[in-house]
């Protein structure tokens, strides 16, 4: 009774300004950047989008410095948190079920590919992200989270497994292969979501291709490995679910202001809504947020 429901296209014109996407509303600088990948964070997209379409529309001249700034100092990572399609399918077949419908299809592998999907978590609210798949809390040995992987990539996991973050020349001495075989498993273990790096230029890095092969021009040319490290993406750090689903509510709520099923279509690391639900309804109960109709035309609770 005390709010009029708004249309879909009011509702719309207001998001690409709580999002920064509407002429003067853009933020600027380091602290605009991190405002940005604050409110984004958890949204997946194609590893060679994220600087291009998304940073460069939301922050006045887009330097990609800021974002090696924030990756370098500790506020920002980044990685895979979706499960990779090989890996499903190493589950599913573990699980039998495939064994009922006739035999498991073949063995899908591990592509590295510059439109791996990707995000980026802000270390110091990233509850949400953890545990990041129903048993996360066990061995590393029973996480499928090899499957679909080259020699070279297994080698270079298992190095990063004993050794903890190291830097690339380390990798390449330690398992004692070639730098562009290096380079395959490195990009490959990413677009698995297993490895990530202190900076977003070690991805950089292996997304140009003229990096990669060593080209340039003139002064601007930028060195064809990154300083920073690379490591394990995360451990298995177990959360108390409830309170990660919370968390995963207040990411939704600062992304979309009101959060509706339909508007989490291509949202690609949540929790079934149904868990969703009765976390907002328990901070709609404390009073900390909202319920309600907000937005016509969508079928379901809002909030």
């Amino acid at each position: 009774k005390q709010i009029e429901p708004v249309t879909a296209a009011q509702f719309m014109q207001w998001l690409l300004q709580w999002q920064h996407l509407a002429p003067g509303t853009q933020v600027s600088g380091e602290r605009g950047t991190l405002e940005v990948l604050r409110q984004l964070q958890g949204f997946e997209i194609p590893a060679n989008a994220w600087e291009r379409q998304i940073l460069a529309r939301r922050v006045v001249d887009y330097d990609p410095k800021w974002l090696d700034q924030l990756c370098l100092t500790g506020a920002v990572g980044w990685g895979r948190l979706s499960p990779h399609p090989a890996t499903l399918a190493y589950s599913n077949a573990n699980r039998g079920t495939d064994s009922e419908s006739g035999p498991a299809p073949r063995q899908r592998r591990v592509i590295p590919t510059s439109v791996a999907p990707i995000t980026f978590f802000i270390r110091e609210d990233a509850d949400w992200m953890k545990p990041r798949h129903p048993g996360a809390e066990r061995t590393g040995e029973d996480r499928p989270d090899n499957n679909g992987l080259s020699h070279s990539a297994l080698l270079v996991l298992d190095f990063l497994r004993q050794r903890g973050a190291s830097f690339f020349a380390d990798v390449v001495r330690g398992t004692e292969k070639l730098k562009a075989e290096i380079e395959t498993a490195l990009w490959e273990l990413v677009a698995a979501g297993l490895v990530t790096a202190d900076g977003f230029d070690n991805l950089r890095s292996l997304i140009d291709p003229k990096r990669r092969a060593g080209q340039g021009s003139g002064r601007m040319t930028r060195p064809r490995h990154n300083a920073g490290r690379w490591a394990i993406l995360h451990a298995d750090e177990v959360v108390e679910r409830s309170r990660a689903v919370e968390a995963a509510c207040w990411m939704l709520l600062r992304r979309y202001g009101i959060v509706i099923r339909d508007v989490l279509a291509r949202e690609a690391t949540l929790p079934p809504w149904r868990e969703l639900l009765i976390a907002f309804r328990r901070l709609e109960d404390r009073g900390e947020i909202r319920g309600g109709r907000f937005v016509d035309g969508f079928r379901g609770e809002q909030f």
